[in-house]
């Protein structure tokens, strides 16, 4: 299948990235960001520019994709309720409406989190704004999924941009197989959320909504590829 990659310099994106080039099943990557992954490979292409918010120019390079692995966002701390909704719900909507159109029916897997809301009409803004990007997405020509992830944890050198995630994530990463043993519903890992993606855009899924158990589940079925 060919991949189209939103977000590959983010620690989620990098252990997508990892698992995608590592995968058989996965022809081409193309990565999309502001910034270059940083890595060369037979089956990596780029697409590299500031603004993600208008693809248009670039709308031809989406053609012909199997699916988009969108990995890109922000943490809402210390960012206004419309800020975060414009990265968050804005930006989302704005590239999967132009690869909507250039690939329709591919399949579109969005990384949410643990606890978002639906309704989109709950009192916690980032699982409000996650719900509803969630539910805008699934009004698109997409075969569309959210993975809803609880604790990540990075793999194979895959690190968080955000200075806070960073350190929450060196901090908690001992514990990781305390977590896993006793809350195995709410950890995953990079390349759990990888190997599950790919798996789901060849497979699909019973459910638009896969929660953590979900991916790991998923992620673990040696039946399949």
């Amino acid at each position: 299948m060919k991949v189209i990659l939103f977000g590959g310099t983010g620690m989620v994106g990098q252990g997508v990235l990892r698992e995608c080039l590592l995968d058989e099943r996965v022809q081409r990557v193309l990565a999309v960001g502001r910034s270059s992954v940083g890595t060369t490979h037979a089956k990596l292409d780029e697409i590299v520019q500031d603004d993600l918010f208008d693809l248009s120019g670039v709308r031809d390079r989406f053609t012909g994709y199997d699916a988009c692995f969108f990995c890109l966002g922000v943490s809402s701390v210390g960012l206004s309720e419309d800020r975060y909704r414009r990265i968050t719900y804005d930006l989302t909507l704005a590239a999967a409406g132009t690869i909507a159109t250039a690939s329709p029916g591919l399949t579109f897997i969005y990384v949410s989190g643990q606890g978002t809301d639906s309704s989109g009409t709950g009192r916690v803004r980032w699982a409000r704004i996650k719900g509803a990007t969630e539910n805008a997405l699934r009004e698109l020509p997409v075969r569309g999924y959210a993975f809803r992830p609880g604790f990540i944890h990075p793999m194979h050198g895959a690190t968080s941009k955000t200075r806070l995630y960073a350190v929450i994530y060196r901090v908690v990463a001992p514990l990781y197989p305390v977590l896993r043993r006793f809350a195995p519903g709410a950890v995953t890992t990079t390349e759990a959320l990888g190997r599950a993606m790919i798996i789901v855009a060849e497979h699909g899924h019973p459910t638009p909504v896969l929660e953590n158990r979900d991916i790991n589940t998923v992620s673990q079925d040696r039946t399949i590829g």
